[in-house]
């Protein structure tokens, strides 16, 4: 019998079947079997399939395999929409070095996403069904969306076999138009090199911020949230992705053009309400990195189980001009009205009466303020 490095994933409400040399593994619920088949790369959906016939003296064999603790799922999520089309492409060109690298001690599991929150289900699901690690392929967005999927209803999701003691990691290969998660770490934008990363296996615990709104909602970030020019620069931002990072800068000046300054109040570890005057943006770092490479919060950490919070005051068009290069540089914190501080939680209000205060995280819009944003300390395994 042929092994197998590829076996099928239940998804939300589909059958996937994954086919490998001459055999299709199919998995319908938690059953099982496995059935010759003609050669073909891609999996293909249920009804699709013709016939699938079980191979019996085979079947034992494949669940030993698949049940095999050597073999835990890798599950790859895949934003083929990503950078115009470029994740995609890059993506089919990754994946003949990725299985010859991990295909003799994982499942390799791809899916690819088709519109806004897939990732976060997929993510479910996979840790649900005890995978190994979820990697995020993709950008920031991508990241995000798998972030988000490590959570459900306020609590962390779980692997619905009690007995699987290790928890599903995060992983990342940077394919996308910004990776700005993975500069915090000195990464490149190597995909081979995160590959390497995902096959050493080394893990770390990292911190995850949560953005709680008034009726409760809750979003999940390991980046950076940010709130008023910078959040409506990233908002316009997403209509010019074509352009690669330049579409950070093109969203910032076209920002600016509708841009006033906003009188805030904010309340940081429960403490008392502080009167904020003339922000220009607030950014709430986890990481270090937004905008295409702009270290905003470069005292951030997220290993430390604290945020790290910058407040750009009184700022005009031409004091954004002038000192975007110290916002790359991250040296930014010296020059006037620029404020730093770590925290716990912070709470943000808009108390000027003009209201339509942005806020996003990870270059996702969350809606508009009031926000509360805390950290959980340590919340996801990653792999580093």
């Amino acid at each position: 019998m042929k092994m197998m490095t590829c076996h099928s994933f239940i998804y939300p409400n589909h059958n996937y079947y994954y086919h490998h040399q001459n055999f299709y593994f199919v998995a319908l619920g938690r059953g099982t079997s496995m059935a010759a088949a003609s050669a073909s790369p891609t999996p293909v959906l249920r009804s699709e399939l013709k016939s699938v016939e079980p191979v019996e003296q085979d079947l034992q064999t494949a669940l030993n395999f698949v049940s095999s603790p050597r073999h835990r799922d890798l599950v790859f999520v895949v934003n083929p929409q990503g950078a115009n089309g470029r994740t995609g492409k890059d993506w089919k060109k990754l994946l003949p070095f990725l299985r010859s690298r991990l295909g003799n001690d994982y499942n390799i599991c791809e899916s690819f996403t088709t519109g806004p929150r897939h990732a976060i289900d997929i993510t479910r699901e996979a840790i649900k069904e005890g995978a190994e690690a979820v990697i995020a392929v993709g950008g920031d967005g991508t990241i995000y969306e798998v972030v988000n999927g490590f959570f459900c209803d306020g609590k962390p999701v779980a692997s619905n076999n009690k007995e699987n003691l290790k928890a599903t990691a995060l992983g990342v290969i940077p394919l996308g138009t910004g990776s700005d998660f993975a500069r915090t770490f000195g990464w490149s934008n190597d995909p081979y090199a995160a590959v390497e990363r995902v096959a050493k296996g080394m893990r770390s615990r990292v911190d995850v911020g949560v953005i709680t709104g008034p009726t409760g909602d809750q979003n999940y970030f390991i980046n950076v949230a940010d709130i008023h020019l910078s959040a409506k620069a990233g908002f316009y931002a997403s209509k010019y992705k074509k352009f690669g990072n330049l579409c950070y800068v093109i969203g910032a000046l076209q920002a600016f053009m509708s841009h006033y300054n906003q009188d805030f109040r904010i309340k940081v570890n429960e403490g008392e309400w502080e009167f904020c005057p003339q922000v220009t943006a607030l950014c709430v770092g986890n990481a270090k990195f937004f905008g295409g490479g702009m270290k905003i919060t470069p005292n951030a950490d997220p290993r430390s189980g604290n945020l790290s919070v910058v407040i750009l005051q009184h700022f005009k068009w031409y004091d954004f001009i002038l000192n975007l290069h110290k916002i790359y540089s991250g040296t930014h914190l010296k020059v006037k009205n620029v404020s730093s501080r770590s925290v716990n939680s912070i709470e943000v209000e808009d108390i000027s009466g003009r209201g339509g205060v942005y806020i996003q995280s990870d270059g996702e819009h969350l809606g508009f303020l009031p926000k509360k944003i805390c950290v959980l300390p340590s919340a996801i395994e990653m792999i580093c």
